[in-house]
C-alpha cells in the first residue's frame, strides 16, 4: 500500500494491492447459495443504504467489513473512495472476491436495490435521488474535490433515518460535513477506529464532531451494524444518553445550541431554574415526558424553536410597577435635571423593555418631573428602551394596551397622556416619539453611552451570576457621572459596591461612583474582543525573567529547590542582579548600600566581592552553566573568610527559568589569614598572588574586549533601530495625515447625515400629515375599506367596517378568511383572490343578513411604482337607493297596473319615442301585440302608420317642455290591410311629484263606427 507523492492530502487516490490479472479466482456460489441471494435480491420498499467512505489505506478496511457482512443482510452498499481520475478503477474486482453480493461500478441511472454493492467510478460525483444513483462530471479540483461528502449528503435527504454512513481510513477530513447531514436526518454514523486505520486522519476529523454513534475496528463493524438495522425504531440506541432521568445537563445545552442556530441569542446564561420550569412548560403542552425527546422535536420543529425561544422571553411588566419606586425616583431626578444646561437631552436607557409599560412610565415620569423645572431650559427627553423580542417591541411601539390598566395608571396620568380608542388607551404621539424601541441583545451588543439613567428592573434576577459580573460593569461605563441605576428590588449589586453609591436600599436606586478600577479587566465587553484577549494572553503567559516575583506559589518553588540542592545562604537574581529570593543569612556577604535602598547583588555585595560575583555571574548567565569560584576572601566583623562562590543557572522549572542562584559557601580558613591585616600575601606565596592578579588581567581584558564588542554591535543596532524610527515616523506621519483627511471627510460625511436627517424628519412630517389627511378622508367618506396584502391578510381598515364584519385594532396582520361577515355572499375569499390573479376589479351589490345593501368593490392595490401589493375591498352603503328603487319599481307597476285598466287606448314613449307601455285597449283596437312593440319607435308602429309630421311636432313641442300637453290632434291612419282610421290624439308629460320624468303619455280617441272598447 503506497502513496502517489503528487496526491493532495484531502484527495488521496486508493492503490490496489494487486494487478487484475494477479486476482485469484472467483469462488463459485453453491445453487442454494445463488437462490438465496436472488431471493433477498428481490427489491423492497424500504430498506438501509449503507454508505461507505474512504481515501488511503482503506481498500485492507473494506474487504475486512465485506468478509464479515453477510449476503443476504437486506441492505445495500455504495462504496465512495478516492479514485485516481485518468486511470480505470479496479476496485470491484478487488471487492468480489470477498462477498458473495454483486459487486457493480455505479453508472448514471442504476436503481439501488438491497444485499447489492456499487462502487464509484472514476473522475466523477455521486448522489442518490429516490433510490437512483445519479453521476456528474466533477467540476473542482483534484485537490478540492470532496466525493464522500457529496453523496453522503444527498443519502442523508433521500433515505433519512435508512441512511448510515461509515468512515474508513484516509487522509484529510473529506465525510465530515456529510455524517452531520446524515445525523441531522437521523441516520446512523459509524467510524472505524483510528488505531486500527493505515491513515486515520478521516476517522480522527469524523470522530471529532461528536456526532459517532460507533467507533469499532473494521471488522467488528457488521455484527455492530445489523444489530442496530434489526432493532426496531424506537429500541435503537440513543445519542442523549442522559445524566440524568429528568433534566440532562446535555439535553439542555443541545436545547440552547437550537435555539441560538435560529434565533442568534444564547440563553445558556440565565438562570437554570428559571429555563427548566419554561421548557417544562412546553413540553407539557407537546405531552413530551423526555428532555431527550423535546431536543428531537426541536428538530424536527422549527416552529417550537421559536415557541419556546419567546416562552423563555419573561414579558412580566406593567405600568408604575412599585409606584412608592417611580415616586422616589423622580425625587432623585430633580438635582440631575436641574444641573442639566439648557437645550440640553436627558439620555434615559431601559434595557429589558418587553412591551414598553415601563419606558413609557419612565417618560411620564420625566415629563412630571420637567413640570417642576423652569420651563424656559427646554430640555429634551431620549429613552432608548431595548429588549430581544421583536414581537414585543413592535407591540411597544404600537403603545396600544387594553383598558385595564386602569388599576396601574392614575385617572389623572391617563388624562394626561393617554387617548382612549375603541375601548383601548394609546400613548399619545408627543409621549411616544421620546421613546426609541430597538432590538438589542444586552449580553452581546454595544451599550448606549453617555446616560443619565439606566432601568434595568426585574432582568437580571432572570440571568446567572456570572452574566451579571459582566452587565452591571457596563452600566457603570454607559452611565454620565452621578448618573443613576434603578434595578429591581429583587436585584442587588454584590460584588461591585466600589462602582455604585446606594440612594435608597430598598428600592435599588443608586449613583454611579467616580472609580479608578480598570472597566476593561472586570468586564467582557462585547466590542473589545480583541484588546481583552491580548490582556488574557499576557496575563497567562509564562513570567519574564526579569519580572520580580514576590510571593505565592514563586517562594514556595525557589524553596523545594533549595532544600534540594542547597543549605548554606544563596539568593535568587535576575540578569541585572535584582534580588528575588533570599535564603538563610546573608549579612556577612551582602549590606545595604548607601542612598536609597535598592535590592541589587552587585550593589549590596561586600567590597571584596563585586569582582568575583560580576565575573561569575556574567559567565553562568553566557554559558548557561554552573560557575564557582574557590578561596574568595571577604572581610567579616571576626576577620577576614575565605568562600566558595556558585552561581547556578536554573532551567528546571518554567517559573524559575532565565534565573540565576548564587552560593555562599564558607571554606576553611588558616588562622593566620582570619587574623590577618595585611593583604592575602600574608597567608599565600608570592606566586600565587602573581597568578592571581595576571588571571584578573587577562578576565579584564576579555571582559574589556568583548564589552567593545558588545558596544560596537549595541552600536549597528541602534543605528538600524533608528533607521526603522524614522521609518516608522514617517509611515507615522503619512497616516497622521489620512487620519486627518478621514476626519475632514468624516466631518463632511456627519454633515450630509445631519442635512440627510433633516429632510428625512421634514419627510416624516410630510409623511404624517397625510397619514392624518388620508385618516379623516376615509372617516369622512363613511366607506368601509379594507386594505389586504397579497396573502390575503389584512393590513388596516376604517371604523365603519364594523358594520358588516367585526374587526378589532389588534385583527391587524390576520387572514381576512378567519372572520365570519354579516354579508350575504359566499365567495369574497374566491373573487380577492380572482381580483389578484387577473389584475380586474370586481363590483357587486350584496345585502347583509340585516337588509342592508353595499356596492361592493374590489380593486387592486397599486403602489407608486406600479406593483401589486395586495386588495382593497370598499362597501358603500346603497341601501336609500335600493329602497327608492324598488318604490320607482312599484310605482311603475302601479302606474302599469293603471294603465292596463283604462278603457281608452293610451302609448307611454321615452325621450326617444320609443314605445315603453301600450294598454290593453290600445292593442286590441289596432291589432298589435303589447310585448312585441315594446321598445319599438312610434314612427316604425303599424308599418309606420303613426309616422305623421303633426304627431312629431306636438310631441316634440313636449319634450322640449314647451307646451304641458296638446289636444284634439286629428290624424288619419293609413293602417296595414285595413281601411284608413281617422283619430284624434292628445298628449301630456308625465310627472312625479313635480319633477320630470321624461314620458309621454298618448291617448287616442276613435272617430266614427269605431269598436268600443271593453
Amino acid at each position: 500500500m503506497k502513496i502517489p507523492p503528487q496526491a493532495h492530502p484531502d484527495e488521496e487516490e486508493v492503490i490496489l494491492p494487486v494487478a487484475p490479472e494477479d486476482l485469484p479466482l472467483e469462488p463459485q456460489p453453491s445453487l442454494q447459495q445463488l437462490r438465496e441471494v436472488q431471493r433477498q435480491d428481490e427489491p423492497q420498499e424500504k430498506f438501509t443504504i449503507v454508505g461507505l467512505g474512504g481515501s488511503a489505506g482503506s481498500v485492507g478496511a473494506l474487504e475486512k467489513f465485506f468478509r464479515n457482512m453477510p449476503a443476504n443482510s437486506g441492505m445495500a452498499f455504495v462504496v465512495v473512495v478516492h479514485l485516481a481520475p485518468d486511470q480505470p478503477s479496479n476496485m470491484p474486482q478487488v471487492l468480489q472476491p470477498v462477498t458473495l453480493m454483486p459487486v457493480l461500478e455505479a453508472h448514471d441511472g442504476l436503481k439501488v436495490r438491497p444485499n447489492h454493492v456499487y462502487v464509484i467510478p472514476p473522475d466523477r460525483d455521486m448522489s442518490i435521488l429516490h433510490g437512483t444513483l445519479l453521476l456528474f462530471a466533477a467540476t473542482q479540483p483534484r485537490g478540492k474535490r470532496l466525493p464522500i461528502d457529496f453523496f453522503f449528503q444527498s443519502l442523508a435527504k433521500d433515505a433519512r433515518e435508512r441512511a448510515v454512513c461509515i468512515i474508513f481510513s484516509g487522509l484529510g477530513s473529506d465525510g465530515t460535513i456529510g455524517l452531520k447531514m446524515v445525523m441531522e436526518n437521523f441516520g446512523m454514523v459509524m467510524v472505524q477506529a483510528p488505531e486500527t486505520a493505515d491513515y486515520d486522519s478521516m476517522p480522527r476529523s469524523a470522530i471529532a464532531t461528536e456526532f459517532v454513534d460507533y467507533v469499532l475496528p473494521a471488522e467488528q463493524l457488521p455484527a455492530k451494524l445489523r444489530e442496530y438495522v434489526n432493532k426496531p425504531l424506537m429500541e435503537r440506541p440513543r445519542r442523549e444518553v442522559a445524566e440524568s432521568a429528568s433534566k440532562p445537563a446535555h439535553a439542555l445545552q443541545k436545547i440552547f445550541i437550537l435555539i441560538r442556530a435560529q434565533t442568534g441569542h444564547d440563553f445558556s446564561f440565565y438562570k437554570r431554574n428559571t429555563v427548566f420550569r419554561r421548557i417544562e412548560r412546553r413540553m407539557n403542552s407537546h405531552q413530551i415526558k423526555e428532555f431527550t425527546h423535546y431536543v428531537r422535536f426541536l428538530q424536527e420543529n422549527p416552529q417550537e424553536v421559536e415557541a419556546l425561544f419567546k416562552e423563555l422571553l419573561i414579558g412580566v411588566t406593567k405600568f408604575f410597577r412599585d409606584k412608592e419606586a417611580f415616586d422616589l425616583l423622580k425625587v432623585r431626578l430633580m438635582p440631575i435635571l436641574r444641573a442639566k444646561p439648557a437645550d440640553s437631552t436627558i439620555r434615559v436607557w431601559a434595557p429589558g423593555c418587553s412591551t414598553g409599560e415601563e419606558a413609557y412610565s419612565l417618560a411620564m415620569t420625566l415629563l412630571e418631573a420637567l413640570d417642576g423645572i423652569d420651563p424656559q431650559r427646554h430640555l429634551k427627553i431620549q429613552i432608548f428602551a431595548t429588549d430581544i423580542n421583536s414581537d414585543g417591541i413592535d407591540f411597544a411601539r404600537a403603545g396600544l394596551y387594553p383598558a385595564n390598566i386602569e388599576a396601574d395608571v392614575s385617572p389623572a396620568r391617563l388624562e394626561r397622556f393617554f387617548q382612549k380608542i375603541d375601548g383601548h388607551y394609546q400613548i399619545r404621539k408627543e409621549v411616544r416619539d421620546l421613546v426609541i424601541f430597538a432590538l438589542h441583545n444586552l449580553n452581546k451588543d454595544a451599550p448606549f453611552t453617555k446616560l443619565d439613567l439606566v432601568c434595568c428592573r426585574n432582568l437580571l434576577i432572570y440571568l446567572s451570576a456570572e452574566l451579571q459580573k459582566n452587565i452591571i460593569p457596563i452600566f457603570h461605563y454607559a452611565l454620565n457621572p452621578n448618573g443613576l441605576l434603578f434595578l429591581g428590588p429583587s436585584e442587588n449589586l454584590t460584588g461591585f459596591q466600589e462602582l455604585f453609591q446606594p440612594l435608597d436600599v430598598k428600592w435599588k436606586i443608586s449613583r454611579r461612583s467616580e472609580t479608578s478600577a480598570s472597566l476593561t479587566r472586570i468586564v467582557n465587553f462585547p466590542f473589545s474582543l480583541a484588546r481583552q484577549t491580548a490582556a488574557n494572553s499576557t496575563a497567562n503567559s509564562p513570567m519574564h525573567p526579569n519580572t520580580p516575583r514576590k510571593d505565592g506559589p514563586f517562594a514556595s518553588l525557589v524553596q523545594k529547590v533549595l532544600l534540594r540542592t542547597y543549605t548554606p545562604p544563596a539568593v535568587v537574581i535576575n540578569t541585572r542582579g535584582e534580588i528575588l529570593y533570599v535564603n538563610g543569612r546573608t549579612g556577612r556577604y551582602l549590606e545595604p548600600a548607601p542612598g536609597l535602598g535598592t535590592m541589587n547583588l552587585f550593589e549590596m555585595a561586600r567590597e571584596d566581592l563585586n569582582y568575583e560575583l560580576s565575573s561569575l555571574v556574567h559567565k553562568a548567565n553566557t554559558t548557561h552553566e554552573d560557575a564557582v569560584a574557590d578561596n574568595v576572601r571577604v572581610k567579616t566583623d571576626g576577620g577576614y573568610q575565605l568562600l566558595r562562590i556558585t552561581v547556578k543557572y536554573l532551567e528546571e522549572l518554567d517559573t524559575l527559568a532565565g534565573l540565576l542562584l548564587v552560593v555562599f559557601e564558607d571554606q576553611p580558613t588558616p588562622r593566620k589569614v582570619r587574623l590577618s591585616k595585611a593583604n592575602l600575601s600574608d597567608g599565600l606565596s608570592k606566586d600565587s598572588v602573581v597568578a592571581s592578579l595576571e588571571k584578573e588581567l587577562q578576565y579584564t581584558k576579555r571582559r574589556l574586549q568583548t564589552t567593545i564588542e558588545e558596544m560596537e554591535s549595541s552600536v549597528e543596532e541602534l543605528k538600524s533601530t533608528n533607521e526603522e524610527l524614522q521609518s516608522a515616523n514617517e509611515e507615522l506621519q503619512s497616516t497622521n495625515e489620512e487620519a486627518m483627511t478621514n476626519k475632514e471627510e468624516m466631518q463632511s460625511l456627519n454633515e450630509e447625515l445631519m442635512t440627510l436627517n433633516m429632510q428625512y424628519l421634514s419627510k416624516t412630517e410630510e409623511l404624517s400629515l397625510a397619514a392624518n389627511d388620508m385618516k379623516n378622508l376615509l372617516d369622512a367618506t363613511e366607506i368601509a375599506t379594507i386594505f389586504l396584502d397579497n396573502d390575503m391578510v389584512i393590513k388596516r381598515f376604517t371604523p365603519s367596517v364594523n358594520r358588516i364584519m367585526k374587526l378589532l385594532p389588534s385583527d391587524a396582520g390576520r387572514p381576512i378568511t378567519h372572520f365570519a361577515s354579516n354579508l350575504r355572499h359566499e365567495n369574497l375569499a374566491a373573487d380577492i383572490r380572482q381580483v389578484l390573479d387577473r389584475l380586474v376589479s370586481i363590483d357587486s351589490n350584496i345585502q347583509t343578513t340585516t337588509g342592508e345593501w353595499y356596492a361592493m368593490r374590489i380593486l387592486p392595490y397599486r403602489t407608486l411604482d406600479n406593483y401589486i401589493s395586495g386588495t382593497v375591498i370598499t362597501f358603500t352603503d346603497i341601501s336609500g337607493l335600493k329602497h327608492l328603487e324598488a318604490q320607482l319599481q312599484e310605482t311603475s307597476r302601479f302606474a302599469n297596473s293603471i294603465i292596463e285598466t283604462v278603457r281608452e287606448p293610451l302609448l307611454v314613449l321615452d325621450q326617444q319615442l320609443h314605445i315603453l307601455t301600450v294598454s290593453r285597449a290600445f292593442a286590441q283596437v289596432f291589432g298589435v301585440e303589447s310585448e312585441a312593440v315594446q321598445h319599438w319607435p312610434l314612427a316604425q308602429l303599424q308599418a309606420g302608420a303613426w309616422n305623421q309630421p303633426e304627431l312629431r311636432r306636438a310631441l316634440q313641442t313636449l319634450l322640449d317642455q314647451q307646451q304641458e300637453e296638446f289636444s284634439n290632434l286629428r290624424l288619419s291612419l293609413p293602417l296595414p290591410n285595413a281601411e284608413p282610421r281617422e283619430v284624434v290624439v292628445y298628449g301630456r308629460r308625465i310627472m312625479s311629484d313635480g319633477h320630470e320624468t321624461g314620458r309621454l303619455l298618448l291617448g287616442v280617441e276613435l272617430i266614427g263606427n269605431a269598436e268600443s272598447v271593453n
